[in-house]
């Protein structure tokens, strides 16, 4: 049993160094905004905007100077 345990995670562990690494021009649809969460859909941004500043208890700091907390 275990002769067949070790062949089988030498046989899996071979697999997994056939994976090459993804060049950077190969992500170029991975990096487009439709990919991302959301996508198109300004909503999900906003809302996603809104729960991180619920969650930070501050609001601001989307392009203006200081926070929620007072200071500047």
């Amino acid at each position: 049993m275990k002769i067949l345990l070790l062949a089988i995670s030498i046989f899996l562990f071979m697999g997994c160094s056939l994976i090459k690494e993804v060049k950077p021009w190969e992500k170029e649809t991975l990096a487009k905004p439709i990919m991302q969460f959301g996508g198109l859909h300004p909503e999900v941004t906003k809302f996603e905007s809104h729960v991180y500043f619920s969650k930070e208890a501050s609001r601001g700091g989307s392009g203006v100077a200081g926070g929620g907390c007072g200071c500047n």
